[in-house]
């Protein structure tokens, strides 16, 4: 059984950053995709990103391109999401999920789940 633990939600304003960390433990990471998704208040949840079992392949949503970067270390276990030039609309919960054959931003595939880190751009 895999558990996913997402960190590095916060407040940041408008043209700033962070860097979201989705830490695995349980089962062999290497096998997994790892997706990125987000839920704003009152909207569905979308993918934002996900990356191949060995890092290899990315993908994005067209409203994060060229400014969100997924990338993993699998010897750590963790896989992350830099965000540059944060705007208000990218506010939102942010999870991890994790499958084992897929890399999509479709939701349905995947398996495991992180609880999730809030991301509140604002100024």
């Amino acid at each position: 059984q895999l558990q996913l633990v997402e960190s590095g939600g916060g407040l940041v304003q408008p043209g700033g950053s962070l860097r979201l960390s989705c830490a695995a433990s349980g089962s062999t990471f290497d096998y997994y995709v790892i997706g990125w998704f987000r839920q704003a208040p009152g909207k569905e949840r979308e993918g934002v990103s996900s990356i191949s079992s060995s890092g290899g392949r990315t993908y994005y949503a067209d409203s994060v391109k060229g400014r969100f970067t997924i990338s993993r270390d699998n010897a750590k276990n963790t896989v992350y999401l830099q965000m540059n030039t944060l705007k208000p609309e990218d506010t939102a919960v942010y999870y991890c999920a994790a499958n084992t054959f897929i890399a999509t931003m479709d939701p349905r595939p995947y398996d495991y789940w992180g609880q999730g880190t809030q991301v509140t751009v604002a100024s």
